[in-house]
């Protein structure tokens, strides 16, 4: 934005244009009226150069305002003491004054008004012998109240401009800093998912493949079984990797086209589509934020990624197959009647159980595991419970500080909460609550709660 002093290419030519339409107008317009009036002093040479004065310093109103409406002041005044007559020598007074009392100080530029008054209408010119009738002096006196008003409400017209300018240039850089954390909380997001899918599924080939490296001579027929357990794992780990490029491609498209938001759309439905689209890829129970979002977006809509099945805690036993044929031993407990779970909630305690036994396999060897579902009205509750680990920890195992930071985050995203510690009588636990209400009426309503900025804990 440009200081209202500094005059750019195109104020320059329009003031040399205003100046020389000025300056013609008062030239003619004074001569005429010096013609016009019998008991006036002839124009001479001095008497154009002040009514030429005034036009002149026009060219500069925008740099020096108030030298300008001082040079105007001083050309009208005297060309009035010469007793050259009245005439349109006031025009660049009048504009000389509109511009500094609109891009100047007011302070410095209001008090003329009343001391030009005095020396050019009443009462100086009454004591040195050229008095003014009544309808000079009152009628000068009202045009001079107007040009004060109409001075004053262009200079809070513009005030009021400008003061719009900068909220909308506030907006703009308020939005493009939203979209900055937003984007960052989406890569936050997208790598805590990459680490949930490849953690889990590179653990357990880590385990199974020093089994098999462990058994390969001695007993060849399970070491066959712990490569085809790596086989299996690596197919599916491969598969859901795809699925997550997949639906982070069709996010990317989607959130792109719906960067215009409607007056009523919050900030917090953004991340509850970026966590749909990253953490359910299964479509049920979308059908709400499909219609809102097809509202909005005006673009053709991307393919829709696969509909590939999802973790899911309906299914434990599926859930922990891929764990149990590593070879931990995992016993499930259900408390409650299993209630159908919003599928970002289902997707995040299915990750939590997954993550937490894969630290099992990954860092307590022979460990036993057990895994509780607690289902109540406001609230799903998991407790991953592992005993002591019957084995050292194989070598390779190399110890990760990104599982805990990524459950506790899926759980604080969600309005709940998770702790993980060791257990008093040996082992280690992981417990979560995730509130069934609030995401319900989140996923209802479009909404989703913010990331938090977590610490960083310890791994087990």
């Amino acid at each position: 934005m440009r200081a209202p002093g500094i005059p750019n290419r195109g104020s320059v030519l329009w003031d040399c244009g205003l100046a020389f339409a000025v300056a013609v107008v008062q030239v003619l317009g004074g001569r005429a009226a010096n013609l016009g009036q019998d008991d006036a002093q002839s124009l001479d040479l001095f008497g154009y150069i002040l009514l030429l004065a005034g036009p002149i310093a026009l060219v500069f109103r925008r740099r020096q305002p108030l030298a300008v409406l001082l040079i105007a002041l001083a050309a009208a005044g005297i060309y009035l003491a010469l007793d050259y007559g009245y005439g349109p020598i006031f025009i660049s007074l009048v504009i000389s004054f509109l511009t500094a009392a609109i891009i100047g100080s007011r302070w410095w530029t209001y008090p003329l008004v009343p001391a030009g008054y005095l020396l050019m209408v009443w009462p100086v010119p009454h004591l040195i012998g050229r008095p003014t009738d009544a309808w000079q002096q009152f009628g000068i006196m009202a045009w001079l109240g107007v040009l004060v008003a109409v001075a004053e409400g262009i200079r809070q017209r513009r005030a009021v401009l400008e003061a719009r300018a900068q909220r909308v240039e506030a907006a703009r850089r308020d939005e493009e800093a939203q979209l900055e954390r937003r984007a960052s909380e989406e890569r936050l997001a997208i790598a805590r998912e990459l680490h949930d899918v490849l953690a889990h599924s590179l653990s357990l080939i880590n385990v199974q493949s020093s089994v098999a490296l462990e058994l390969f001579d001695r007993k060849p027929q399970q070491a066959a079984t712990a490569l085809a357990a790596i086989k299996t794992a690596s197919k599916e780990a491969l598969a859901e990797v795809h699925v997550l490029l997949q639906t982070i491609r069709a996010g990317s498209v989607s959130g792109a086209a719906a960067e215009e938001p409607e007056p009523d759309r919050t900030e917090s439905h953004g991340r509850t589509t970026l966590y749909r689209n990253l953490f359910g890829v299964r479509r049920d129970g979308d059908d709400g934020v499909r219609n809102s979002a097809q509202r909005v977006v005006t673009e053709p809509q991307p393919a829709p990624a696969p509909r590939t099945p999802t973790p899911s805690i309906d299914d434990l036993d599926g859930l922990l197959q891929r764990t149990r044929a590593a070879g931990v031993h995992v016993d499930t407990r259900v408390i409650g009647s299993p209630t159908k779970l919003p599928s970002v909630l289902d997707v995040a305690a299915a990750r939590i159980i997954q993550e937490s036994l894969t630290n099992v396999a990954t860092h307590a060897p022979g460990a036993g595991a057990t895994v509780t579902v607690r289902y109540t009205a406001e609230s799903v509750d998991l407790t991953i419970d592992n005993t002591r680990p019957t084995a050292p920890q194989a070598k390779s195992t190399t110890g990760g500080r990104n599982g805990i930071i990524g459950m506790r985050e899926r759980a604080h995203a969600l309005g709940g909460q998770l702790t993980a510690g060791p257990r008093p009588s040996g082992g280690f636990r992981v417990a979560a609550r995730l509130p069934v209400r609030v995401m319900a009426a989140t996923e209802s309503n479009g909404r989703n709660a913010s990331l938090p900025d977590e610490s960083t804990p310890r791994e087990p």
